[in-house]
């Protein structure tokens, strides 16, 4: 009698949690479904970049670039390569900052609206289709970029958004509409709408999804316990011929 007034309990809480968990696990199942759907690498936009192999720099490349003096803009580190046929040096800042120099060692200007374009026809499938461009500076970049550096917003006739570094000079990123669907989605099921950040730790966003969590790990444990429960079979009644 004690097995089984324990199981019957079990069994009560079980159903509690049950109808308590039951609309995040349905949302976790949801948007994890949603976002196996694709393949990580076309939800990126990795299929629509156009790969070329590097060029090597002529073995008679001079760079004249001076470094900043000590302490007055700590580098992180500066690179020479061959980009669309151009010796560029490159010069990252501690602040994440960059510039860029020709092999002369003057610097180049930030990209203009029509370089931006011209990147994204080279290197992006579709890129000829453009339908706006955009400026953003560091500070108040979209929110499908989210990354503190300046851009061109480079809008493409299927929804796509190619992010190009007014100071690098690269794609930094491909947004299709696809990725902006599988963020909205992982938004949902780590349960954080704002920053879908899942290293966001101190928020009450994250407590309600350790609590969830937490709760669909318990509920799973005593449906499972619950799987050896007794049960006495019915009696199967008679028909009368």
């Amino acid at each position: 009698m004690g097995h089984q007034r324990v199981m019957r309990r079990f069994a009560k809480w079980h159903i509690w949690l049950g109808w308590l968990v039951g609309v995040p696990v349905l949302m976790w199942t949801v948007t994890g479904l949603a976002m196996v759907i694709t393949p990580i690498e076309e939800v990126r936009g990795n299929h629509l970049r156009i790969e070329s192999p590097p060029s090597p720099l002529p073995s008679d490349t001079e760079i004249a670039v001076a470094l900043p003096a000590d302490g007055e803009r700590p580098v992180r580190s500066v690179s020479t390569q061959m980009e669309r046929g151009e010796t560029i040096t490159r010069i990252t800042y501690m602040d994440g900052t960059s510039e860029r120099y020709r092999a002369d060692g003057t610097q180049m200007s930030p990209l203009s609206d029509v370089e931006a374009r011209l990147i994204v026809s080279k290197e992006i499938r579709g890129g000829d289709k453009v339908v706006g461009t955009k400026r953003f500076d560091a500070e108040s970049v979209p929110f499908d970029f989210r990354r503190p550096m300046p851009v061109w917003q480079v809008a493409l006739e299927d929804g796509t958004h190619v992010y190009v570094g007014t100071e690098t000079g690269n794609v930094e990123a491909v947004r299709t509409r696809w990725w902006r669907t599988f963020d909205f989605m992982w938004g949902l099921h780590i349960m954080n709408l704002q920053t879908r950040e899942l290293d966001d730790q101190s928020g009450f966003n994250y407590a309600m999804l350790v609590l969830f969590a937490a709760l669909g790990v318990i509920g799973s444990i005593l449906g499972c316990i619950l799987m050896f429960r007794r049960r006495k079979a019915r009696p199967v009644p008679l028909i009368d011929k």
